[in-house]
């Protein structure tokens, strides 16, 4: 039986006193898209930082490709794309290409020259998420959607088997958040890449996740989307802590 790319068994952690996160339990299997959702302040971002290895929890613990986390060393096996839209710097000097080959830096080190194959896997990469024809071309001079997108590639050329994603589509207008997300379903089912996706958007991320955590301090639901959509405005009230509404977009 395969293990799961995370495993994470009574995960609390607390800052300041603060309780952020109380007894976590969930699994990412290989090949899933899970979609992570809830309120502002709920430990979605907190979560993603224990997974990387950016914090430690304060009870529990952390599995990550079957290895425990405090063992595990091949980082190169997980790519993360920060929310980046409204912050990015649209007057960095880079090119597409030289922000991908970024990517690279971890497995062949900051000073060690490229070889022909780190290239070809930097072309590669920009080529899976349909951004060849911008390839040197100055990423500010790009769209939030076509920015994602590079920074995705910047993620893949290591050739990662978990992507996490945070908060990907803000500031990506409508049109570009569906290709966005068709790029996403390219890389997980054709690629076997595992998602793990943080955001807001419930009515997206139930059409497209294979498996939905909703977590606001603690886990308040983790199944699949077709259950979620059974959730009444009541439960969802209770799990955000705040009253909700459902509402439908049709596009």
């Amino acid at each position: 039986m395969t293990e799961p790319v995370v495993s994470m068994k009574n995960i609390s952690f607390a800052y300041e006193n603060k309780n952020i996160l109380h007894d976590i339990n969930f699994e990412i299997p290989h090949g899933a898209f899970m979609g992570v959702l809830g309120p502002n302040g709920g430990g979605k971002t907190t979560l993603i930082k224990l997974i990387l290895g950016l914090m430690k929890p304060d009870n529990g613990s952390i599995n990550l490709f079957g290895k425990p986390i405090q063992k595990f060393k091949d980082w190169s096996k997980i790519g993360f794309v920060s929310q980046k839209a409204n912050s990015f710097n649209k007057g960095f000097p880079a090119t597409v290409y030289e922000v991908v080959s970024m990517g690279l830096t971890g497995k062949i080190g900051y000073l060690k020259s490229f070889k022909a194959s780190h290239k070809q896997k930097v072309m590669e990469a920009i080529k899976q998420v349909g951004m060849e024809a911008y390839a040197y071309q100055n990423i500010g001079s790009l769209s939030g959607g076509q920015q994602q997108r590079v920074f995705i590639a910047r993620s893949l050329v290591s050739e990662p088997e978990l992507l996490i994603l945070d908060e990907p589509t803000v500031g990506v207008d409508q049109e570009n958040v569906k290709k966005f997300y068709d790029l996403l379903h390219q890389l997980n089912e054709k690629k076997n890449i595992t998602l793990l996706l943080i955001s807001h958007d419930t009515g997206t991320m139930t059409e497209h996740a294979t498996d939905l955590v909703c977590l606001n301090r603690t886990l308040h639901f983790h199944g699949d989307p077709s259950e979620y959509k059974t959730l009444t405005n009541d439960d969802l009230s209770q799990f955000y802590g705040h009253p909700v509404n459902i509402v439908t977009h049709s596009h």
